[in-house]
């Protein structure tokens, strides 16, 4: 999540979830911005979800790995708008997670809208034990905003597993050249701030419109590119921090 639009919560949640697919994890993909829902986009998947009487809603399937739910699926027109209110978007956010033959899980990705409305506060609700990314550009105009998600977090009490800073520096790819474009830290120094796992910071890459255009993660792409090897350390760190906030949590009831 994050306070802030066009961060890239889409293209790093869709990343995330296909990275961990292709180190063998079970991995379900939810997208739950309602008005604008961009990843089946991000990964060139097209159709209406199905309807099994016995199992109920069928998640697209992207690989034998990666099941994926979005409003879009849901919509026979992708371009039409959906004019819901908060109490329609939280009853589809429940059905979302409850009503889907997700199947055996080992992680659900969830890519929530910018801001701190109703589409955070339903998932927080219908999943309280979530843990939550955050996600921030270096520049101090979206680390104002990202500020207000983690009060966000903090007042609700929710699990903040770290922060991920994104369009951190572009790497030039004739000159290899380094160019702070937007900045560069950021995202670092907040997590810092407020004591939150840095998680890592990912570049700007153009092989990153190229992979969206495609419908396909970068991470999946053949070539090796700055974005890709980012965003495979990104969902390491994600592993290795899920497992020790897990075992956090259950050594607390011990």
């Amino acid at each position: 999540m994050s306070g802030k639009g066009g961060v890239g919560k889409s293209s790093v949640s869709t990343n995330l979830a296909a990275a961990l697919a292709v180190k063998g994890y079970r991995v379900g993909l939810l997208d739950v911005d309602i008005h604008g829902p961009s990843v089946p986009h991000l990964l060139g998947l097209t159709g209406l979800m199905e309807f099994d009487p016995q199992k109920g809603i069928q998640p697209k399937r992207y690989s034998e790995n990666l099941a994926v739910v979005s409003m879009e699926s849901l919509l026979k027109d992708p371009d039409q708008a959906v004019l819901w209110k908060g109490p329609m978007k939280t009853s589809a956010i429940r059905q979302f997670v409850s009503d889907v033959d997700w199947g055996e899980l080992d992680f659900l990705v969830i890519d929530s809208p910018p801001g701190t409305g109703d589409e955070p506060m339903a998932v927080l609700k219908t999943v309280p034990d979530a843990l939550s990314i955050v996600i921030t550009t270096p520049q101090e105009i979206s680390l104002a905003d990202v500020r207000k998600s983690i009060n966000f977090l903090q007042y609700v009490k929710a699990n903040i597993l770290g922060v991920v800073e994104n369009m951190s520096g572009l790497v030039c790819p004739h000159c290899a050249q380094k160019i702070d474009l937007f900045k560069k830290g950021g995202g670092k120094d907040l997590a810092k701030k407020y004591g939150l796992e840095f998680l890592g910071a990912i570049p700007l890459d153009p092989a990153t419109v190229v992979a969206g255009d495609l419908g396909k993660p970068v991470v999946m792409l053949d070539i090796d590119c700055p974005a890709k090897m980012a965003l495979l350390e990104l969902a390491d760190r994600v592993i290795k921090a899920a497992e020790n906030s897990l075992e956090a949590a259950s050594s607390s009831h011990v």
